[in-house]
């Protein structure tokens, strides 16, 4: 935040970012934010990039260009893999229960 002296002779401000002209006083203190700013700019970069890792299809902020859909392939083939391992869990234990009840007489 930086102010533009006017006119130095009679103390006359100008705030840049507001087009406010006004008085300079020695009562006021002023802090350049400027620092705090990029800070802040970084942590909503940071933010940003938390939000699109929700969706597949979103770019990372680390990541290398033309990979917006690893996510989404990433899933299909590790849902698809834990699909075909449940499924044959079940039926493996479908057969081991038809198996002892034929086995059984009960069937």
């Amino acid at each position: 935040m930086s102010m533009v002296h006017v006119a130095p002779e009679v103390h006359l401000v100008l705030d840049p970012m507001s087009s406010l002209l006004a008085a300079e006083r020695d009562d006021v203190i002023q802090y350049s934010m400027d620092p705090i700013v990029e800070r802040i700019d970084d942590l909503d970069k940071i933010a940003d990039d938390l939000v699109n890792s929700l969706a597949p299809d979103r770019p990372l902020l680390s990541s290398f260009p033309g990979r917006e859909n690893t996510s989404y392939s990433a899933g299909i083939y590790s849902n698809l893999f834990y699909g075909v391992i449940v499924g044959l869990v079940f039926s493996g234990i479908l057969a081991i229960v038809i198996y002892m009840l034929s086995m059984s007489g009960g069937l």
